[in-house]
């Protein structure tokens, strides 16, 4: 396996007819033009994620800070743990998204993994934002480090973290391909128990704020499972090389796994004991979506059962859309807003 070569960051020899642009193995000028774009859906993709703009302290968590304390302990269990996951999850993937970057070579993608480096921190932020304000300074500390004494917890971390620190050691183009299939599981699989459990506490009156932060987190790991949908999809065409039998049946069992682990993770931090959630709802769910993934890179379904949204699970969709439910209790405002353009520079 040949070893990838860091793109330069000056390059002046670089190639400026775009028809030579690749996502990997290319030899960029790092010239960034949006007039001269090879992959035609980043223009779309872009301007979604920059109309996705929010701000983590707009969100009224005034009702969250008095629902808290009310939560059953197994409703409380399961907001700490999935929070935990959930802070380790945008955190990795924030110190891990440059690291893509600087091996690939089509400009225009690397504009959009720098706005998803961004959203992370975002992401980040929100998470902060709620334990300091639902939370005492002792449990904010508790719930940030849960993931290294908790020991289903630090398994599933260590999927996901194993994969990107195999391309950090190994830098070729099947270990490329294969931290692409990691992230995609990520975006896709790897959040959705926590985000159901937060629309599922919203939807029995509790916890409102918590409830929309994820709605923001939901939409935005949405336009991130896009873009590394169609980076896969670029590397099929590209680099069909790739895609032997034995890769493809890897990636599978990628996918599997984490589909396998998001379920376990489900059955441990929800279980029966949450009012309107059970572990039969999470297992269905969860299996839709491995389904929902592995066709949408091209190759059919993963299951033969689940094959359509659960019935049980229909909720989810209606909850999950931001620009349908209020940001606090007193106005409705839609998450696609466009922000002033008056700044006022006070340095």
């Amino acid at each position: 396996m040949n070893e990838m070569k860091k793109k330069p960051l000056f390059n002046p020899q670089g190639d400026t007819d775009v028809r030579l642009r690749k996502m990997i193995g290319g030899n960029t000028t790092n010239l960034n033009d949006f007039n001269t774009l090879k992959y035609a859906w980043v223009s779309d993709w872009y301007r979604q994620a920059m109309n996705n703009f929010w701000i983590p302290e707009e969100i009224n968590l005034a009702q969250d800070v008095k629902d808290y304390p009310l939560l059953s302990k197994a409703e409380r269990s399961a907001y700490d743990k999935i929070l935990s996951f959930l802070i380790f999850l945008d955190s990795i993937q924030t110190a891990n998204l440059p690291n893509i970057s600087e091996y690939t070579t089509a400009n225009e993608v690397n504009l959009c993994l720098s706005i998803q480096t961004f959203q992370e921190c975002v992401h980040s932020q929100s998470y902060s934002y709620m334990l300091d304000t639902i939370c005492s300074p002792e449990k904010r500390e508790e719930i940030l480090y849960q993931w290294k004494t908790d020991e289903h917890l630090l398994k599933r971390n260590t999927f996901i973290g194993d994969l990107y620190n195999e391309f950090q050691e190994r830098k070729d183009a099947q270990t490329f391909l294969k931290v692409i299939m990691a992230n995609y599981i990520l975006e896709g699989i790897y959040f959705y128990s926590g985000f159901m459990f937060f629309y599922n506490l919203s939807r029995n009156g509790k916890m409102p704020g918590s409830a929309q932060e994820i709605r923001y987190i939901n939409r935005d790991e949405n336009t991130h499972l896009w873009l590394f949908r169609n980076i896969f999809q670029e590397l099929q065409k590209e680099e069909p090389q790739l895609f032997t039998p034995e890769m493809i049946q890897t990636l599978k069992e990628m996918l599997e796994e984490g589909v396998r682990q998001e379920i376990a993770w489900g059955h441990y931090v929800i279980g029966d004991d949450i009012p309107g959630l059970n572990k039969q709802m999470v297992t269905d769910y969860i299996r839709y979506l491995g389904n929902l993934r592995w066709s949408g890179l091209g190759f059919g379904d993963l299951y033969e059962d689940n094959r359509t949204e659960p019935a049980s699970m229909s909720w989810v969709s209606q909850y999950s859309n931001a620009n349908l439910v209020k940001t606090d209790f007193f106005e409705a405002k839609s998450t696609a807003y466009a922000k002033s353009t008056a700044l006022v520079d006070d340095l």
